[in-house]
Protein backbone atom coordinates (compact mmCIF):
# COMPACT_ATOMS: atom_id res chain seq x y z
CA UNK A 1 0.00 0.00 0.00
CA UNK A 2 1.03 3.52 -1.12
CA UNK A 3 0.26 6.31 1.15
CA UNK A 4 0.07 9.57 -0.73
CA UNK A 5 0.08 13.03 0.85
CA UNK A 6 -1.33 15.86 -1.48
CA UNK A 7 -0.26 19.60 -0.64
CA UNK A 8 -1.67 22.05 -2.31
CA UNK A 9 -1.74 26.39 -2.14
CA UNK A 10 -0.59 29.19 -4.21
CA UNK A 11 2.68 30.27 -5.55
CA UNK A 12 5.68 31.03 -2.37
CA UNK A 13 2.80 30.03 0.59
CA UNK A 14 5.34 27.63 1.66
CA UNK A 15 4.33 24.24 0.51
CA UNK A 16 7.84 23.03 -1.45
CA UNK A 17 9.56 23.55 1.68
CA UNK A 18 7.26 21.88 3.74
CA UNK A 19 6.58 19.08 0.94
CA UNK A 20 10.30 18.08 0.85
CA UNK A 21 10.47 18.22 4.51
CA UNK A 22 7.69 15.54 4.91
CA UNK A 23 8.70 13.09 2.29
CA UNK A 24 12.44 13.13 4.22
CA UNK A 25 10.58 13.16 7.31
CA UNK A 26 8.85 10.13 6.11
CA UNK A 27 11.25 8.54 3.44
CA UNK A 28 8.88 9.36 1.00
CA UNK A 29 9.05 10.03 -2.92
CA UNK A 30 8.58 13.36 -3.38
CA UNK A 31 7.38 15.43 -6.73
CA UNK A 32 6.92 19.19 -7.06
CA UNK A 33 4.36 19.28 -9.56
CA UNK A 34 5.13 22.60 -10.80
CA UNK A 35 8.07 21.48 -12.03
CA UNK A 36 6.30 19.28 -14.84
CA UNK A 37 4.90 21.84 -16.32
CA UNK A 38 7.94 23.77 -16.35
CA UNK A 39 9.81 21.10 -17.95
CA UNK A 40 7.87 20.86 -20.35
CA UNK A 41 8.03 24.19 -21.22
CA UNK A 42 11.98 23.84 -21.57
CA UNK A 43 11.61 20.87 -23.76
CA UNK A 44 9.66 23.10 -25.82
CA UNK A 45 12.20 26.08 -25.91
CA UNK A 46 15.22 23.77 -25.94
CA UNK A 47 13.78 22.40 -29.19
CA UNK A 48 12.71 25.32 -30.86
CA UNK A 49 9.37 24.84 -30.99
CA UNK A 50 6.14 27.01 -30.66
CA UNK A 51 4.56 27.53 -27.27
CA UNK A 52 1.03 28.24 -28.81
CA UNK A 53 0.50 24.58 -30.62
CA UNK A 54 -1.45 22.60 -27.89
CA UNK A 55 -1.01 19.08 -29.99
CA UNK A 56 3.01 20.01 -29.85
CA UNK A 57 3.20 20.78 -26.46
CA UNK A 58 1.23 17.30 -25.15
CA UNK A 59 3.64 15.42 -27.06
CA UNK A 60 6.26 17.12 -25.15
CA UNK A 61 4.78 16.83 -21.56
CA UNK A 62 4.06 12.95 -22.88
CA UNK A 63 7.75 12.66 -22.84
CA UNK A 64 8.93 14.26 -19.58
CA UNK A 65 10.94 12.07 -17.41
CA UNK A 66 9.62 13.08 -13.41
CA UNK A 67 13.04 11.29 -12.09
CA UNK A 68 15.25 13.72 -13.46
CA UNK A 69 13.29 17.07 -13.00
CA UNK A 70 16.42 19.81 -11.90
CA UNK A 71 14.87 22.68 -9.55
CA UNK A 72 17.74 25.08 -9.73
CA UNK A 73 17.54 24.75 -13.61
CA UNK A 74 14.00 24.80 -14.13
CA UNK A 75 13.23 27.97 -11.62
CA UNK A 76 13.89 30.27 -14.38
CA UNK A 77 12.00 32.84 -14.63
CA UNK A 78 12.13 32.83 -18.39
CA UNK A 79 10.93 28.67 -18.24
CA UNK A 80 8.29 29.92 -15.47
CA UNK A 81 6.34 32.67 -18.11
CA UNK A 82 6.35 29.82 -20.75
CA UNK A 83 4.95 27.44 -18.20
CA UNK A 84 2.30 29.59 -17.46
CA UNK A 85 1.36 29.69 -20.94
CA UNK A 86 1.01 26.01 -21.43
CA UNK A 87 -0.24 24.72 -18.24
CA UNK A 88 -3.69 26.33 -19.29
CA UNK A 89 -4.02 23.74 -22.10
CA UNK A 90 -6.42 21.02 -21.36
CA UNK A 91 -4.66 18.25 -23.37
CA UNK A 92 -1.30 19.56 -21.33
CA UNK A 93 -3.04 19.09 -17.91
CA UNK A 94 -4.08 15.69 -18.80
CA UNK A 95 -0.91 14.50 -20.06
CA UNK A 96 0.73 15.73 -16.80
CA UNK A 97 -1.77 14.53 -14.47
CA UNK A 98 -1.62 10.70 -15.79
CA UNK A 99 2.06 11.02 -15.07
CA UNK A 100 1.50 12.17 -12.10
CA UNK A 101 -1.00 9.82 -10.91
CA UNK A 102 1.65 6.70 -12.04
CA UNK A 103 4.03 8.99 -9.68
CA UNK A 104 1.85 8.88 -6.64
CA UNK A 105 1.15 5.09 -6.38
CA UNK A 106 5.09 4.83 -5.29
CA UNK A 107 5.93 2.88 -2.25
CA UNK A 108 5.88 3.16 0.60
CA UNK A 109 4.69 6.45 0.02
CA UNK A 110 4.88 9.84 -1.51
CA UNK A 111 4.34 13.62 -1.26
CA UNK A 112 3.19 16.05 -4.11
CA UNK A 113 2.57 19.36 -4.32
CA UNK A 114 1.38 21.68 -6.67
CA UNK A 115 -2.18 23.51 -7.29
CA UNK A 116 -4.77 20.67 -7.94
CA UNK A 117 -3.11 17.61 -6.39
CA UNK A 118 -6.17 17.01 -3.58
CA UNK A 119 -8.72 17.99 -6.18
CA UNK A 120 -7.41 16.78 -9.15
CA UNK A 121 -4.65 14.18 -8.98
CA UNK A 122 -5.28 12.61 -6.19
CA UNK A 123 -8.64 13.19 -5.35
CA UNK A 124 -8.60 10.06 -2.96
CA UNK A 125 -5.20 11.08 -0.88
CA UNK A 126 -5.80 10.24 2.85
CA UNK A 127 -3.90 13.51 3.65
CA UNK A 128 -4.54 16.55 2.03
CA UNK A 129 -3.10 20.00 3.02
CA UNK A 130 -4.05 23.40 1.21
CA UNK A 131 -0.87 25.93 2.46
CA UNK A 132 -1.87 29.49 2.11
CA UNK A 133 -0.41 32.76 3.20
CA UNK A 134 -1.11 36.62 2.56
CA UNK A 135 0.24 37.92 -0.58
CA UNK A 136 2.34 40.24 1.12
CA UNK A 137 3.60 37.56 3.22
CA UNK A 138 4.26 35.39 -0.21
CA UNK A 139 5.67 38.57 -1.62
CA UNK A 140 7.85 39.43 1.15
CA UNK A 141 9.33 36.01 1.40
CA UNK A 142 10.32 35.78 -2.10
CA UNK A 143 11.55 39.07 -1.87
CA UNK A 144 13.91 38.07 0.35
CA UNK A 145 14.96 34.87 -1.44
CA UNK A 146 16.20 36.60 -4.39
CA UNK A 147 18.27 39.50 -2.71
CA UNK A 148 19.62 36.98 -0.28
CA UNK A 149 20.90 35.37 -3.84
CA UNK A 150 22.53 38.42 -4.30
CA UNK A 151 20.03 39.45 -7.24
CA UNK A 152 18.59 42.76 -7.04
CA UNK A 153 14.50 42.73 -6.69
CA UNK A 154 11.46 44.87 -6.88
CA UNK A 155 9.11 44.38 -3.51
CA UNK A 156 5.98 45.93 -5.17
CA UNK A 157 6.91 43.71 -8.80
CA UNK A 158 7.41 40.93 -6.89
CA UNK A 159 3.62 41.27 -5.22
CA UNK A 160 1.71 42.28 -8.37
CA UNK A 161 3.38 39.23 -10.06
CA UNK A 162 1.56 36.96 -7.12
CA UNK A 163 -1.86 38.91 -7.30
CA UNK A 164 -1.77 38.31 -11.21
CA UNK A 165 -0.77 34.81 -10.78
CA UNK A 166 -3.30 33.83 -8.18
CA UNK A 167 -5.94 35.22 -10.36
CA UNK A 168 -5.09 32.96 -13.14
CA UNK A 169 -4.47 30.31 -11.01
CA UNK A 170 -7.87 30.25 -9.22
CA UNK A 171 -9.45 31.40 -12.57
CA UNK A 172 -8.40 28.99 -15.09
CA UNK A 173 -11.38 26.78 -16.13
CA UNK A 174 -9.37 23.63 -15.82
CA UNK A 175 -8.35 22.38 -12.99
CA UNK A 176 -8.73 26.29 -10.69
CA UNK A 177 -6.49 26.38 -7.55
CA UNK A 178 -8.59 25.82 -4.65
CA UNK A 179 -8.85 23.36 -1.44
CA UNK A 180 -10.41 20.44 -1.60
CA UNK A 181 -13.54 20.25 0.50
CA UNK A 182 -11.82 18.04 3.18
CA UNK A 183 -8.54 19.67 2.57
CA UNK A 184 -6.52 20.94 6.07
CA UNK A 185 -5.89 24.42 6.10
CA UNK A 186 -2.11 25.85 7.34
CA UNK A 187 -1.81 29.51 7.08
CA UNK A 188 2.21 30.16 7.43
CA UNK A 189 1.37 33.90 7.16
CA UNK A 190 3.00 33.87 10.94
CA UNK A 191 4.25 30.38 11.01
CA UNK A 192 7.90 29.30 10.60
CA UNK A 193 8.86 26.31 8.93
CA UNK A 194 9.30 24.37 12.04
CA UNK A 195 5.84 25.27 13.37
CA UNK A 196 3.86 24.06 9.99
CA UNK A 197 6.00 20.78 9.86
CA UNK A 198 4.71 20.05 13.18
CA UNK A 199 0.97 21.00 12.44
CA UNK A 200 1.45 18.85 9.03
CA UNK A 201 2.61 15.87 11.25
CA UNK A 202 0.30 15.83 13.53
CA UNK A 203 -2.28 15.44 10.99
CA UNK A 204 -0.53 12.65 9.06
CA UNK A 205 0.27 10.82 12.20
CA UNK A 206 -3.54 11.17 12.71
CA UNK A 207 -4.57 9.81 9.53
CA UNK A 208 -1.61 6.86 9.67
CA UNK A 209 -3.56 5.92 13.15
CA UNK A 210 -6.93 5.46 11.29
Amino acid sequence: MTFIIAIDGPAAAGKGTLSRRIAEAYGFHHLDTGLTYRATAKALIDSGLPLDDELVAEGAARDIELAGLDRSVLSQHSIGEAASKIAVMPAVRRALVEAQRAFSVRAPGTVLDGRDIGTVVCPDAPVKLYVTASAEVRARRRFDEIVGNGVPADYLEILADIVKRDERDMGRADSPLRPALDAHLLDTSEMSIEAAFQAARRIIEAARSK
